[in-house]
């Protein structure tokens, strides 16, 4: 017999056999044992942060960044849970595992009404793929060890285990404790499915690639295809880091009308499309504008998705890690490789890209910071194993197409759940999961008066970020769409903000940039040194949003295309009007 365990103890045993570097949470009564064993241990690291939902994205970027570690938390019920569900739904919906260990009110009294009592299976089922409540101590262990496999096999996604407060305090018999079992590798399909998706590329003349995030830890054998056919590739704006954005056959993110004018000019006449890792969701797709060819090959673990919005030709249901290697082997049996094809689309995307930057640099910007410059000044000073966090807002859409992302799983970016408030966080747990590789989180101000207070946190567990805040005083993505549509902003307006003054109450070092590429440079160079010391810095961007992206320029005319026409007339007359009388 093992003896007697309290539940505390056997979650900390549990969570010590799995690849757990840190929990996130607040410690509260439901959980007060559990942070104490926690405290005691040599394997995982307890941190606390300001905000539970800040922790969930902490704990999202631990699993997006370290492919072999897991982001975890250890949360009050109820209030806890209810406060990191945006971060549980972005981690679901983008395929992201976490493990969630969560308090519950106690089983071993008569009474109702307790604190924080509420049904947390409900309030979390819509953005978890498993819900364990646990209420014997035999069964913590096995349940954890469960859950973690669930988080991880399959589509990854967040798990949550509660476990009631007296079964933690409690100590009660347990036999002896079971073993970890990690999850078997993923299956390989059918042989004859990779060789039907092989001949129906090989025999298309103009043939494109299209992948996403779940592509992400199959970038050779994806760079291997892609110079063997000589095709484009265009990436989901979660999935940008799947492919290296200085490849010569690299096109930008998606290939509709709201893409950068190279990745739409490169898929134009595409007469088949290899799809790997991407569900063709709207973001990607500039709202669903894009012409998929019938000799559509579709490759995603998720069969659900196949077929889903645009049907394939092929289907292939694995996981792109095994799928793609072979297809690339099966190409090598069919003796495809098109040189002419490779170097005339590289040449071609040299020159769009060069003319787009071009068209960037020629902007106007003033006294504010040009989007363009801004990039190419981040660029030159990071290395190109940095991490980069991004938030949800316009410069979201500039960092797609004016940023170059070149090693896999170097930036994260919140994208279907589309929650703001992810970056800031999503850099502080980057950068503990990775100490000696530089984070920089890119974030509009809207975003960062969100869950910039988690540089508090940065600042605890002594580790520096750069956050580069976008500062135009509006919540620019909407206020843009509303400009366009209503020549009005309502509820968009920020106004001024002093980030001096945040840097000063949070302890950070702060930077307003100014000047030419040069001088920037030299900034955000002495930023990264500051943060490589252990200093969080703020640095202040007067961005200049003047120029749309072609996202965003792209998708309002999609979308205002698809109106009625008569309230499409409408909406054109409203905002004349509007505009010419004020």
């Amino acid at each position: 017999m093992q003896g007697k365990r309290s539940g505390a103890w056997l979650i900390r045993y549990a969570l010590e056999r799995l690849p757990v570097p840190f929990t996130f949470g607040i410690p509260g009564v439901h959980v007060t044992e559990l942070y104490d064993e926690l405290g005691q241990s040599d394997r995982v690291r307890p941190v606390l942060v300001t905000h539970e939902g800040g922790g969930a994205f902490m704990a999202d970027a631990v699993s997006r960044t370290a492919p072999d570690r897991i982001g975890a938390l250890a949360i009050v019920p109820a209030a806890g849970a209810a406060l990191a569900m945006g971060g549980l739904g972005e981690a679901y919906l983008a395929g992201v595992p976490l493990l969630v260990i969560a308090g519950g009110v106690r089983t071993d009294v008569p009474y109702r009404f307790q604190v924080h009592e509420i049904d947390q299976g409900r309030l979390v089922r819509a953005v978890t793929k498993g819900f364990w409540r646990v209420l014997r101590h035999v069964d913590i262990v096995p349940t954890i060890f469960e859950a973690y496999r669930t988080a991880v096999t399959g589509v990854p996604g967040p798990v949550f285990v509660e476990v009631p407060a007296n079964v933690q305090l409690f100590r009660d018999e347990v036999p002896a404790l079971p073993t970890f079992q990690p999850p078997p590798p993923p299956e390989a399909p059918d042989d004859m499915l990779i060789e039907e998706a092989a001949r129906v590329l090989a025999s298309a003349e103009r043939p494109g690639i299209f992948v996403g995030w779940g592509a992400v830890d199959a970038t050779e054998a994806l760079v291997g295809i892609a110079e063997r056919l000589g095709a484009p590739v265009a990436t989901t704006l979660q999935g940008l880091s799947a492919f290296p954005g200085h490849h010569p056959l690299y096109a930008g993110m998606g290939f509709s009308p709201a893409a950068v004018p190279g990745a739409e000019r490169a898929f134009r006449d595409c007469d088949a499309l290899l799809a790997v890792g991407t569900r063709f969701a709207e973001i990607p797709t500039g709202s669903f504008s894009v012409r998929v060819p019938e000799a559509l090959v579709h490759v995603d673990l998720d069969p659900q998705v196949l077929g889903a919005n645009y049907p394939a030709r092929v289907a292939v249901a694995g996981d792109s890690r095994v799928v793609l290697p072979r297809l690339l082997e099966a190409l090598r049996d069919l003796k495809v490789d098109r040189r002419e094809r490779r170097e005339a689309v590289a040449r071609q995307l040299r020159a769009d890209k060069q003319a787009y930057r071009e068209a960037w640099y020629r902007h106007d910007s003033g006294r504010r910071v040009n989007p363009a410059r801004f990039f190419d000044a981040l660029r030159a000073v990071l290395p190109d194993e940095a991490i980069v966090t991004v938030d949800n807002g316009n410069h979201t859409y500039l960092t797609a197409e004016l940023f170059e992302v070149r090693r896999p799983r170097t930036l994260i970016v919140p994208s279907d759940f589309n929650c703001m408030g992810y970056a800031v966080p999503a850099a502080v747990g980057a950068r503990l999961a990775h100490p000696d590789r530089p984070v920089v989180a890119i974030v509009g101000d809207g975003a960062f008066l969100m869950t910039g207070f988690e540089l508090l946190t940065a600042r605890r567990m002594k580790v520096g970020v750069v956050c580069c805040v976008f500062h135009d005083g509006e919540l620019s993505q909407i206020s843009q769409g509303q400009a366009v549509a209503y020549n009005r902003k309502t509820c968009t307006v920020i106004g001024d903000v002093r980030f001096e003054g945040i840097a000063q109450a949070v302890g950070a070092r702060y930077v307003l940039l100014t000047g030419d590429t040069a001088a920037m440079r030299r900034m955000l160079q002495e930023a990264l040194a500051w943060a490589a010391d252990g200093d969080s810095v703020i640095v202040e961007v007067p961005i200049d949003y003047s120029r749309r992206t072609r996202f965003t320029q792209g998708v309002v005319k999609t979308v205002m295309a698809r109106f009625p026409t008569g309230d499409r007339l409408r909406f054109v007359g409203r905002a004349l009007w509007r505009r010419l009388w004020g």
